[in-house]
């Protein structure tokens, strides 16, 4: 069948019918609310009553002009109200159906990221953000993200003086550790934390002590897994004066790019003219994660 304008968009209308649970009463609620008792047609056993004489509506309230009995079957057909039955098919809906702007926050599922709500603090490391990954919208962790420069840093001192043997290169003993945000730092050793490796700051100092004033060389030093790789070494053809030393504070920095489970040490060496007692005292030692 042709039309004269647009095709409509139902198929077929139907009305709304509502059933009552009656009783020896005369009073009755409606689902909707009417303006007139036209709006409704109105059963009782089948047969339909008359608008006004046999009874009256306003807004829900519908009431009879005699009781109804418990037997009685009673129903009402929403003459002003039709509903479409007809749904969309199945990916029929298109984008050029939906107004722009058309879809709000309060359609969306509580599982959508709408922006509706401001956070306020720093994200959760399960918190998650959207990123298009060469084209493909996903979502992320924040701990993917966030940058951990610096949460990892320790810094430990000497609590008391170390008695050394000469020509020895022998590890620095921290006994008082200061800070440690990542718990790696034990038993005088730094370990890079599981998932932390990365570039890293290094320095350490000892004072030398030599009680005869016969030190003639001395050298602090860091070790990754035992092997060297940075050093301060100060011997007695540096001195000022041609004369030999009680103490000698040397210090060494380092920027170490480093793995998971690598360990750092700092290391000391005297070298003296005679087998004085030697120590290393005031010693320091830190690191902090760069990148």
């Amino acid at each position: 069948m042709a039309y004269i304008g647009n095709t409509p968009a139902d198929k077929f209308l139907t009305l709304t019918k509502q059933n009552f649970s009656t009783s020896a009463t005369t009073s009755y609620t409606l689902d909707s609310s009417i303006s007139s008792t036209q709006d409704i047609a109105l059963f009782i056993n089948n047969v339909r009553q008359s608008p006004v004489d046999a009874y009256t509506v306003s807004g829900t309230a519908l009431t009879l002009t005699s009781a109804t009995a418990g037997t009685d079957e009673m129903y009402c057909v929403y003459l002003g109200k039709t509903v479409g039955t007809v749904s969309p098919a199945s990916d029929s809906v298109t984008t050029a159906m939906i107004q722009s702007n058309a879809v709000t926050g309060a359609k969306l599922n509580t599982d959508v990221i709408s922006a509706q709500t401001a956070l306020g603090a720093i994200p959760a490391d399960t918190d998650e953000l959207l990123v298009s990954d060469a084209g493909v919208l996903k979502r992320v962790d924040y701990s993917y993200l966030k940058s951990s420069a610096g949460t990892v840093a320790f810094t430990a001192r000497s609590s008391a003086s170390q008695a050394v043997s000469d020509n020895t290169h022998t590890q620095v003993t921290l006994g008082t550790e200061i800070i440690d945000t990542a718990s790696a730092f034990a038993s005088s050793t730094f370990t890079v934390p599981s998932g932390k490796g990365g570039n890293y700051l290094f320095n350490g100092a000892v004072r030398l002590r030599d009680t005869n004033n016969t030190i003639t060389a001395g050298t602090v030093s860091l070790r990754v897994d035992g092997t060297q790789v940075a050093n301060e070494f100060t011997n007695r053809e540096s001195f000022s004066y041609d004369w030999n030393m009680r103490n000698l504070t040397q210090q060494t920095t380092a920027i170490l790019n480093l793995s998971a489970g690598e360990a750092v040490t700092l290391y000391g060496y005297i070298s003296s003219s005679n087998t004085a007692a030697q120590t290393f005292d005031q010693a320091q030692f830190m690191g902090v994660r760069l990148s």
